[in-house]
């Protein structure tokens, strides 16, 4: 599978629907060079959500008609994705008050099995579905795998799959060497240091 955002950063997906909220992640500009904002225009905007539904449906097996965005939309949606980042960047502890609320429903399925329904349209269905994702994970376990790199320059975010869930850089080859090579030239500095 190819996340339109995610891909522009040489990162592993997250698994099923994670990956959706993980790509929302990576629309924003970061790496070395700089990539665009995916969300920086209405055009470009409803080019990765379009890219980005099909592989969801991919990776869910579920039909997703598709969302229209207008510049509007792209505009709430940029900030549903920055306060998303914000609020997963806290550690998860509850210190930033509720953010977005979006419209839900509960479908019965003919095999009785209970299932989320994203509503509304434009940014608002998609933040359902993202919030869905979200929420799912947490139930399985798997979001607070779903980290933003250590490096401030960079912020991409990457699906941790450590055995201990310590990983702190989307790459230890792009990020990871290059904070650890800054960290050792500070301390060979400190004690040479008079």
């Amino acid at each position: 599978m190819s996340w339109p955002a995610t891909v522009r950063y040489n990162t592993e997906p997250a698994p099923e629907g994670l990956a959706f909220v993980q790509d929302l992640f990576n629309t924003i500009s970061a790496g070395k060079p700089r990539m665009n904002d995916l969300l920086a225009d209405p055009g470009s905007a409803q080019a990765w959500l379009d890219r980005a539904l099909e592989e969801w449906s991919l990776a869910t097996g579920s039909p997703v008609a598709g969302i229209r965005l207008d510049p509007h939309d792209q505009e709430e949606l940029r900030a549903f994705r920055d306060d998303l980042r914000r609020a997963a960047g806290q550690g998860r502890d509850g210190t930033l008050p509720p953010l977005h609320t979006a419209s839900i429903a509960m479908q019965l399925g003919g095999n009785g099995e209970v299932h989320p329904e994203p509503r509304g349209t434009g940014w608002r269905r998609v933040a359902a579905l993202a919030l869905i994702e979200i929420f799912q994970a947490q139930q399985a376990g798997t979001w607070q795998r779903l980290k933003m790199c250590r490096n401030d320059r960079c912020g991409t975010a990457f699906f941790d799959r450590s055995r201990n869930n310590s990983g702190v850089w989307h790459s230890v080859k792009v990020c990871g060497n290059a904070a650890n090579l800054r960290a050792y030239r500070a301390r060979q500095r400190a004690q040479n240091a008079p």
